[in-house]
């Protein structure tokens, strides 16, 4: 069973779409989520707490700054501006695809724990979410 969710970004940041997951999934299997696109990353994190989301990007940004700051003046993929090398390099060290277990429908996550598409580019973009549930 497969299907593909569209996620509606405004910049950088964490946007949470496990609620679209947990309407979608039946039975038991595992759930394999999956971003097709190279400047964005998936993540399961706290959803409890706001400000776990404000650190994560605060820290990733400071991380891999955009190719305005000095530190990062070594980088030549700057065509499509001064954030797109930094968020390819963000989406390579974290991940892309994710697996959840899925038990009698419901995904199996912590109490404190949400699925999140981690958009690195500073411009809002519609990304593509590719979600595929094994038995």
């Amino acid at each position: 069973m497969q299907t593909r969710f569209d996620i509606a970004t405004n910049g950088p940041g964490l946007y949470e779409f496990t609620q679209y997951l947990r309407h979608w999934v039946q039975g038991t299997g595992l759930l394999t989520v999956f971003v097709q696109h190279s400047s964005a990353s998936l993540l399961i994190q706290e959803n409890a707490d706001p400000e776990v989301q404000t650190d994560l990007r605060n820290f990733f940004a400071r991380l891999v700054p955009p190719t305005t700051d000095p530190t990062m003046s070594y980088l030549t993929h700057t065509y499509e501006g001064p954030d797109d090398m930094p968020a390819h390099i963000k989406a390579a060290l974290l991940p892309t695809h994710l697996s959840i277990p899925v038990i009698d429908g419901e995904l199996a996550l912590g109490t404190w724990q949400g699925v999140y598409l981690f958009e690195h580019r500073d411009k809002p973009h519609q990304r593509k979410i590719v979600a595929h549930l094994g038995k």
